[in-house]
């Protein structure tokens, strides 16, 4: 559930849900000025550096889940194209500059209105550090990933069908849902 839209961003005037012409859902409408307030899912988009056998890893500094291992990654901002974002958080999260290979995870995650999109990446140098929003970062084999205290469903994801993926000898794209946990509550 969204935190409803009580206020025009336009002219400041109250708003009120309707279905506005030509579409099929409920819309906060500005009676004042005409504006329309389209609220769709954020982009977050990320790198899965690869050194040789091992993965760049960052810990993150802020909130949610603050401590915690995740890929470097964050949202899309406006006017930037989805490699634009996962190169931009890639240097913003890690100091990590990296060359971009295919995209690799697309995951809906419905229930927080957000879609995951995950290049993978080849790390250019060893020169890296944590950004402003890590508290490490970190490279790490198969069999030394943190997977108790990684962030977030999407990156376990992520991380799970680039090892299988690498077992197999190929890469390919995975695509997804991830359903809420258990006990989710929308707010």
């Amino acid at each position: 559930m969204d935190i409803p839209l009580n206020f025009c961003s336009v002219c400041g005037a109250p708003v009120r849900q309707r279905i506005p012409p030509g579409d099929s859902l409920p819309r906060a409408i500005c009676d004042a000025c005409g504006a329309i307030h389209y609220r769709n899912p954020k982009l977050v988009v990320g790198a899965l550096p690869e050194w040789e056998d091992r993965i760049l890893l960052c810990r993150r500094a802020i909130e949610p889940r603050h401590g915690k291992w995740t890929l470097p990654a964050g949202f899309m901002e406006n006017h930037e194209t989805i490699a634009a974002a996962a190169l931009r958080e890639t240097r913003e999260e890690a100091n990590a500059r990296v060359e971009l290979g295919a995209m690799f995870t697309l995951l809906s995650v419905p229930h927080i209105s957000q879609v995951h999109v995950i290049y993978r990446a080849r790390l250019l140098d060893l020169e890296f550090a944590p950004g402003e929003e890590t508290l490490d970062v970190a490279l790490f084999r198969e069999e030394d990933i943190p997977w108790d205290d990684i962030a977030f469903r999407t990156i376990a994801i992520t991380l799970s069908h680039y090892f299988a993926d690498r077992r197999a000898g190929g890469f390919g794209f995975h695509t997804g849902d991830v359903e809420p946990p258990s006990g989710f509550i929308p707010r």
